[in-house]
């Protein structure tokens, strides 16, 4: 199955560059290339795309705004921020708006081949470390910020969704979990599954942020 990409860049040069890369690849196609958030929006309307490529720094429409709208779309491609900065707002919006993950520019390509299956498959690569990182730095911002402890989608989970989600929201990983709670890590995946299903989230990003966001996790503490 082939993964169709599409490009979102100002600079020509970078999405040459990103182009050469993924075509080498056996199982990735680029099907469509834009210099800006208004050229995207108006690709995907007469291209099916699988993952997007998102710089966030851009003429008329930044990838902030972009994929906020993109996302908010019936069953839309995955997205991939791309910036210039490890803790950057720029990424931080990004995820907020919907991304699936942030990504360096700089990265190896090897590493964004791999992040690029990874987003595919459903699967967020942004290490929950980074975005917890991001958000201690960032929660401030938030609107909910210290104002509303809770959220009404959280009185649908059980005792033991809550308490697993505060963990994944401290960054430890299915495995780590399942030690901490004394559980298999097939039952810790379970729950992380329930969690994502009922609250409408999309991947372990998005947990984080609403953890975040509802004060059920507190930026540079714990739950």
């Amino acid at each position: 199955m082939t993964i169709r990409v599409m490009l979102v860049d100002d600079q020509v040069l970078l999405r040459t560059g990103f182009r050469m890369v993924l075509a080498a690849q056996p199982d990735m196609e680029v099907v469509a290339e834009a210099g800006n958030g208004v050229e995207a929006l108006e690709a995907l309307r007469t291209t099916s795309v699988d993952v997007v490529l998102m710089d966030v720094r851009m003429p008329k429409l930044d990838g902030v705004e972009a994929t906020r709208r993109i996302c908010a779309d019936a069953d839309p491609p995955k997205v991939l921020i791309l910036t210039t900065f490890d803790l950057d707002e720029y990424a931080f919006s990004g995820l907020k708006a919907g991304a699936s993950g942030f990504m360096l520019k700089d990265v190896p390509p090897g590493e964004l081949l791999t992040a690029i299956r990874a987003v595919h498959s459903g699967d967020a690569v942004v290490a929950p470390s980074t975005t917890r990182r991001l958000l201690d730095r960032f929660a401030p911002m938030l609107p909910s910020s210290g104002k509303q402890p809770e959220h009404k989608e959280l009185e649908r989970l059980t005792e033991r969704e809550r308490e697993v989600m505060v963990l994944v929201a401290q960054g430890l990983s299915n495995g780590e979990i399942a030690a901490r709670l004394v559980l298999s890590e097939a039952t810790v995946k379970t729950h992380v599954g329930r969690i994502l299903t009922k609250l409408g989230l999309r991947d372990r990003v998005q947990v984080v942020v609403l953890a975040y966001e509802t004060g059920l996790v507190r930026a540079g503490g714990h739950g």
